[in-house]
């Protein structure tokens, strides 16, 4: 029981004709034109249309290189944009500190200055009533 299906499918087997070769591309095209799918003068024809779509075709990669260059360009300047900023601040941090009035007190305090301990005092002009 187990065989018979074995048993059944070997004749047939047998009868299946061997596969041949594959034929070279150049025998898949005397093929073509030999057996009337697409005739010389068919193909004469239609070779301006594949012409056009081959420019299309080099027209869309060419555009996709132009793409592809523009969006490395544009993360190049984010980056480099975003490296300025956070030297910005950095400078801008170091600026505010060295304003301090203690940093800006010890760092005159070598050339001899000396903060002012008494309070400034206000000038007035009277106007003369002439």
């Amino acid at each position: 029981m187990q065989n018979s299906l074995k048993e059944e499918m070997e004749p047939r087997l047998k009868e299946q004709p061997e596969k041949q070769p594959k034929a070279s591309s150049r025998g898949f095209f005397d093929l073509l034109f030999k057996t009337e799918v697409v005739s010389e003068e068919k193909a004469t024809q239609m070779l301006p249309f594949f012409l056009f779509l081959g420019v299309i075709a080099m027209i869309y990669i060419t555009n996709r290189h132009f793409a592809e260059r523009n969006v490395r360009a544009i993360n190049k300047a984010n980056k480099e944009l975003k490296e300025l900023r956070w030297e910005y601040m950095t400078n801008k941090a170091q600026l505010m500190f060295l304003s301090k009035q203690t940093e800006v007190a010890a760092r005159v305090a070598q050339y001899g200055l000396k903060e002012s301990v008494q309070p400034p005092k206000k000038i007035v002009i009277k106007k003369d009533e002439n």
